[in-house]
């Protein structure tokens, strides 16, 4: 079986696109929304592609309509997005998001798999880097084999005891420096991390063409061209709004 893993596509219908691999199931460990400007194609795509989805935290607050306060980096850019983000989706894509379950337990080829998006211990918000011993206390009892995660929009495969442990990046706003779209394949028991070039300039047309304010659009033009908002830096947000002390990941 050749399994596809995708996460946190964040609304960048060019990139999800741009995924052109056979697979025979894809799983998807959240975050469909918000930052990118084309909600609506992406959850088509999900609804209609993925067989086993998880909510990621993004998901939750566009569902829930929950405001992200933030004066700078990723959290302002969460903020700011969320609005876009709920009007350019259906009821019907709210009901869809609101409806993913926070964990998912399956069996594929005989082995024990757990979708997440953060975490097992805390699944929609708890940033995992790939650390054993962050992972150990984890994974206690759980008794599976691999544990899919994403959120941190950074790669990684991490064999923690008996248990693997992969996330398969971002799709549509990566922050490890990569700017292509990242996304994961599992054939014959083998894991591969994979990139793939996109079309950046058509999500930046969209991106120009929205009613967000120029400083999101300019942040996000950083993302979306190297990979992360270059060097750390914040930009700056509207002064009405204090400054953030640290980029926190939402």
């Amino acid at each position: 079986m050749r399994i596809l893993l995708v996460s946190d596509l964040h609304a960048n219908w060019p990139a999800l696109q741009a995924i052109q691999e056979r697979f025979d199931l894809c799983l998807c460990m959240g975050d469909l929304v918000d930052y990118g400007c084309q909600p609506a194609p992406v959850i088509d795509w999900v609804r209609c592609n993925v067989q086993h989805c998880v909510r990621g935290n993004h998901d939750h607050m566009v569902a829930q309509n929950v405001l992200t306060n933030g004066a700078g980096g990723y959290r302002y850019l969460s903020g700011v997005t969320r609005s876009l983000s709920r009007e350019r989706v259906s009821e019907q894509d709210r009901l869809f998001l609101s409806k993913l379950p926070v964990t998912k337990y399956l069996n594929i080829d005989g082995r024990k798999f757990l979708l997440v998006h953060a975490t097992p211990v805390d699944p929609l918000d708890e940033f995992a880097t790939a650390d054993v011993d962050f992972w150990k206390k984890r994974i206690a009892g759980l008794n599976v084999d691999v544990i899919c995660v994403g959120h941190t929009h950074q790669p990684y495969t991490l064999r923690v005891g008996d248990t693997t442990i992969i996330n398969p990046g971002s799709v549509g706003l990566p922050r490890d420096g990569d700017p292509r779209a990242s996304y994961a394949i599992i054939e014959d028991g083998k894991i591969q991390l994979r990139r793939v070039d996109y079309s950046i300039q058509q999500t930046l047309e969209a991106l120009d063409a929205s009613t967000l304010p120029e400083v999101a659009k300019k942040m996000l033009q950083d993302c979306y061209r190297t990979g992360a908002l270059p060097n750390g830096r914040k930009h700056d947000a509207p002064a009405s709004v204090a400054e953030s002390k640290k980029m926190e990941p939402t």
